[in-house]
């Protein structure tokens, strides 16, 4: 694992690609506005909680515990922003 700083603007960078992605999809498509902020509000809500998770990891003192934690981490918040895709992919649908 690089650092917990560079974790962190990874997660960010994706948030605002995700919401970026949002935006330009109301702006194209008229009539699902709200159904696009549903899915900002999602992102909004995976990254705070992320955040949080990283700032605040489990087992300290075990560092095969912090590593498989932030492992862990990475992997929800992937997940997370793979459906918030789904979920804008069948709103163009």
């Amino acid at each position: 694992m690089a650092s917990i700083k560079q974790l962190k603007k990874e997660v960010a960078f994706l948030s605002s690609q995700m919401i970026g992605d949002c935006i330009d999809f109301v702006q194209t498509f008229n009539g699902k506005e709200l159904e696009a902020m549903a899915v900002i509000d999602e992102v909004v809500l995976l990254h705070n909680s992320t955040i949080d998770k990283i700032n605040n990891p489990d087992g300290k003192d075990n560092p095969k515990l912090v590593k498989g934690y932030y492992q862990l981490c990475k992997k929800d918040y992937v997940a997370g922003i793979n459906e918030a895709y789904q979920k804008l992919e069948n709103l163009v649908k």
